[in-house]
């Protein structure tokens, strides 16, 4: 079993302690919400395997260590790894004698922790989920339980896989971990890829979920030529895309949910009742 490496004048954290304190924060970070701190208690638990493995039983700085932790924290709980990666590096190091204070660890977590979020909130919030409930969703309603299985095992997968590594990162190269991770590119290659499979998923729900058809039809020399023939050729389920133009633009004028939906079912009750939507 590995255990924290304690040399004369040297204490380094064992794997083993690293990857507690990971799964704590990962699983449980976000379990203890509450208004005075937040995820300040999750927080702490993370923390309980890096001070055990630094202080052993040394209940004296165990109940500093807790304490110093003890403070209001909130982040996103995947991306937001990495701050408690880079704490567990900052613990090991007061613990072998470096000028750490409480202050530069506090600071440190309130300075990192609202930038995270909002990463960490517009990659797993605005794409992820959204990519991985499109898929479940779509399968779901046709009947089928491998929607809910995917969503499941893909954002689980997610979510580990990446607090994972954010984490071990922000322990190995410590305060400069952030500009580590941001300044390869990364962020932006994901940021980039997911926003290209969600605007392609987007397209495929659209042809699948909204179907607007029209009945016109006109004569041209005799010949008779139906409209949606004529759309389809141009560009398949071309009405079913404006259609959903039309409600994007209506969002981004302030329209109410509500309203949009009352104003679609009006107008499919008229341009139905005079042969225009099938």
């Amino acid at each position: 079993m590995e255990e924290t490496v304690k040399t004369e004048n040297q204490i380094t954290l064992s794997k083993k302690d690293l990857n507690k304190s990971w799964w704590y924060w990962v699983c449980w970070g976000q379990i203890c919400y509450n208004y005075e701190r937040m995820m300040g208690l999750g927080f702490c638990q993370s923390m309980i395997p890096v001070l055990k493995g630094l202080y052993g039983d040394d209940k004296e700085k165990l109940a500093e260590g807790m304490t110093r932790h003890l403070t209001f924290y909130n982040t996103e709980n995947t991306w937001g790894a990495v701050i408690p990666g880079i704490v567990a590096s900052l613990e090991e190091g007061r613990a072998n004698g470096q000028d750490i204070d409480d202050e530069t660890i506090d600071n440190l977590k309130t300075g990192l922790m609202g930038p995270l979020a909002g990463l960490g909130d517009s990659i797993t919030q605005s794409l992820v989920k959204v990519i991985l409930l499109s898929i479940a969703i779509d399968m779901a309603v046709q009947g089928s339980i491998v929607g809910v299985l995917i969503f499941v095992l893909g954002f689980s997968a997610y979510a580990l896989g990446v607090s994972h590594f954010v984490y071990f990162q922000g322990y190995k190269f410590g305060k400069t971990a952030i500009m580590k991770i941001l300044g390869n590119g990364m962020i932006k290659d994901m940021t980039e890829a997911l926003g290209a499979l969600g605007m392609m998923i987007l397209g495929g729900l659209i042809a699948n979920n909204i179907p607007v058809k029209t009945t016109l039809t006109y004569s041209l020399q005799g010949m008779s030529t139906e409209v949606q023939g004529m759309l389809d050729s141009i560009l398949p389920n071309l009405l079913s895309v404006a259609t959903f133009g039309v409600v994007v633009y209506m969002l981004r004028k302030g329209w109410k949910p509500t309203k949009i939906m009352i104003s679609l079912m009006l107008a499919s009750v008229v341009l139905g009742f005079f042969g225009i939507l099938a």
